[in-house]
């Protein structure tokens, strides 16, 4: 297809495609005369994770560079690109002298790790994203929310089942960009979901303890703690 095919399939500009093969995003097309080129469905897949990675996951032209980098590279296996991808998602902290909050979390976040056994996770930087996360609590003095971090941790293994099992079924049928593409696509998009679910389950469960209905049991009940009738 021509340029300008490209664009109206994918929503990208025509200038646009251009930068992205100016900036080695993209591949340039196949020259078919010195003033055109021609370009495949490799160039199609490869701009819709170009603008996942831009639009979705919110990445800046470098570090989508070093994404693509990991995607070509055929020495890098499946694990190695998504954790290129899946760590450039994690939020980062401006570097700072760690003080006794953080220093307590990051040993609490090693505890963790190593009590769930969890595998080449060691130097993956959502491991000092917990541990400011935690940090904070503390210095809020909420750090009793704290012990609910197994019952989160558990929680996290049975999404990332699921997300993996998702990419599995996916990686069976599409090519390595597809895989990649899904892997941001369903991190970003993923955690709203989940979070909105969180919500409503928020809701659920305060509406039972706190609601109308729970203020009701309680005046109902006796002073033996049964529900009179």
């Amino acid at each position: 297809m021509r340029i300008g095919e490209l664009s109206r399939r994918t929503g990208v500009p025509v200038p646009t495609i251009k930068y992205y093969v100016r900036e080695g995003l993209l591949p340039a097309g196949q020259l078919t005369s010195p003033n055109q080129a021609a370009y495949g469905e490799a160039h199609e897949r490869r701009l819709r994770l170009i603008r996942a990675l831009l639009d979705v996951g919110g990445l800046k032209v470098a570090a989508i560079a070093e994404v693509l980098a990991a995607v070509d590279d055929p020495a890098k296996s499946i694990h190695k690109v998504l954790g290129v991808a899946s760590d450039l998602l994690v939020p980062r902290y401006p570097a700072a002298e760690p003080d006794e909050a953080l220093l307590a979390a990051r040993e609490q976040v090693d505890e963790l790790v190593t009590q769930r056994g969890w595998q080449d996770v060691h130097d993956c930087p959502a491991k000092e994203s917990l541990a400011m996360a935690l940090a904070t609590l503390r210095r809020v003095g909420h750090e009793d929310f704290v012990q609910v971090l197994d019952v989160y941790a558990e929680a996290a293994e049975e999404v990332a089942r699921a997300d993996l099992e998702a990419v599995a079924a996916r990686s069976a049928r599409s090519a390595l960009d597809g895989v990649v593409e899904s892997v941001i696509v369903g991190t970003v998009v993923g955690e709203a979901m989940f979070s909105a679910l969180r919500h409503l389950a928020h809701v659920d469960r305060s509406s039972r303890m706190y609601g109308e209905a729970a203020s009701h049991g309680q005046a109902a009940a006796g002073g033996d703690g049964e529900i009179t009738r």
